[in-house]
């Protein structure tokens, strides 16, 4: 891989270019690009590299596929690049074929029983998603989320966070952080200064956080602070509304809150990364242009996903000219992403470090000890009957990638006389009426965008129709464990439920075999 330039050999616009980091598809054909309206096609792509933007963020395709992308990418790049992607739950969340994890509360879940093997899975996570990430040419894991989830109905967070208490939340950070620096990759924590209490979704609208400094303090700030001391690369802004700090400005665009607060408070002095600037709190009110100039003054070094990227660094670079913004300023953060770039490693990706059976091993402990059961396993199937139903509750069928015929959700009930039906948040309840003894599986968890009540609700309606008839033969949550208390009181105790806080077929699997003792 080339070597960086000396900095003031770059333009003006070169040196802003290195500050945007754009979205694309993982995917390798134009043809193949599944959200057009922020991913580019190749020739934009290529040309955005070219005049010298310092990042892409990645999502879609295979692990095999990434390790061509990453390379064509750093060809087509004028500097070289970092490659980001958010991969909280492990490489194979974004990317199929490499490991995937189950979200981060199941370490909170194995810590309130066991601490030390929470701490020594998150540390074995961090290390794994490094290791795979660099393998595939991924050089900056957007992990981890240190929010603290102390909002049950929080559609955004939820499952990603750690846990719901500053204590444990920050030590697993921690361990997650120490794992991942076995491996020249960049980490971050993010969205600062916690996002954890929130019931709105900021890809749509701007919430509001309205805590004191105190409650700050005690609760959103210390697993930041953990971070740091772990030695955390990036800390991600949240596009929240904190009255306490800033009445005005969402922390994204707010000098008292990245400057003040995260620099000059906490001693930051890694990179500053924004959350997507694509994101309805931001992109709804201040646009592409201004919200990049914004972001700059209050103190990011890197802009993440701004709508119109070329227009966001012409609209830096006017800042700069009239004097809005001091050129030692666009400098300073440049040092920071040169330094950060001068970190990691670009080597030639592999594929023979992903997937690897010792990894697997850890998914399968991590599913086994997170496991909750509720009432009396294995259940007797009576395959002579004739009258079993598999009903399968997703959020979106076309868009559901840990379900298909082979899914163990789906093959291990087939196998034993089980006939499935799947449903989503287009269904109707009252179109499934019947009256055979039925396992329902509930794939819900928080879902940014659009929160999941929908589907919920949905849920809901089946879970009492088949309490109604006599017909349910056992509950069975994978996702939020918020979720589960909702049907845990109209539950008779004589009925099993079985909870996951994975969704993956690995997760599938482990409750199947708990439920049917396989």
């Amino acid at each position: 891989m080339r070597s960086l330039p000396d900095i003031n050999s770059l333009s003006l616009a070169e040196q802003v270019a290195q500050m945007i980091v754009v979205r694309a598809s993982g995917y390798l054909f134009d043809h193949q690009i599944q959200y057009p309206q922020w991913e580019p096609p190749a020739a934009k792509l290529q040309y955005w590299l070219e005049i010298g933007v310092g990042g892409v963020i990645l999502l879609g395709g295979s692990a095999g596929e990434m390790t061509l992308r990453s390379q064509q990418l750093q060809n087509w790049a004028k500097f070289p690049l970092l490659i980001a992607a958010d991969i909280e739950e492990g490489v194979g969340q974004r990317f199929s074929g490499a490991t995937e994890f189950p979200p981060p509360m199941a370490l909170s879940a194995i810590a309130q029983r066991d601490l030390n093997a929470a701490i020594q899975y998150a540390s074995q996570m961090g290390a794994v998603t490094a290791q795979e990430a660099l393998a595939i040419g991924i050089n900056w894991v957007l992990a981890p989320v240190v929010d603290v989830n102390n909002n049950p109905a929080n559609p955004v967070i939820n499952v990603r966070a750690f846990g719901e208490t500053p204590e444990i939340v920050s030590q697993l950070t921690t361990a997650f952080i120490q794992g991942a620096k076995k491996y020249p990759v960049l980490t971050a924590a993010k969205h600062f200064p916690g996002h954890g209490d929130t019931a709105t979704d900021s890809h749509l609208e701007l919430p509001v956080v309205p805590h004191s400094p105190e409650r700050l303090a005690k609760i959103e700030l210390p697993p930041f602070q953990a971070a740091i001391a772990a030695g955390v690369d990036a800390v991600m802004s949240a596009h929240l509304l904190i009255p306490a700090w800033d009445s005005e400005y969402p922390a994204t665009l707010s000098p008292k809150i990245l400057t003040q607060q995260l620099r000059k408070q906490l001693g930051f002095d890694g990179l500053v990364v924004t959350d997507a600037l694509v994101m309805g709190a931001i992109a709804n009110r201040y646009g592409s242009e201004e919200a990049a100039v914004l972001a700059v003054e209050a103190g990011a070094d890197i802009l993440l996903m701004p709508p119109e990227p070329e227009a966001a660094i012409q609209a830096v670079c006017h800042a700069v000219e009239s004097d809005r913004i001091s050129l030692d300023r666009i400098r300073t953060s440049v040092e920071r992403i040169w330094q950060a770039k001068q970190q990691v490693e670009y080597p030639m990706p592999t594929l023979q470090e992903l997937a690897q059976p010792a990894a697997f091993g850890i998914v399968n402990n991590i599913l086994q000890a997170a496991q909750v059961i509720y009432g009396s396993v294995p259940i007797n199937v009576d395959v002579t009957s004739g009258a079993l139903r598999n009903l399968v509750v997703v959020d979106n069928l076309l868009n559901c990638t840990f379900l298909s015929e082979i899914s163990p959700a789906i093959a291990i009930p087939k196998q034993l006389g089980y006939i499935t039906e799947l449903i989503d948040c287009h269904t109707s309840a009252t179109a499934f009426e019947s009256n055979q003894a039925t396992l329902l599986q509930l794939f819900i968890r928080g879902n940014p965008f659009r929160g999941s009540a929908g589907l919920t609700q949905l849920a809901q309606d089946l879970f009492k129709r088949l309490l109604q008839s006599d017909n349910l033969q056992a509950l069975i949550v994978y996702g939020s464990p918020y979720v589960v208390q909702e049907f845990l009181p109209a539950l008779p105790k004589t009925t099993p439920c079985l909870f996951s806080y994975g969704q993956i077929p690995a997760a599938q699997l482990t409750i199947m075999n708990t439920l049917f003792n396989l």
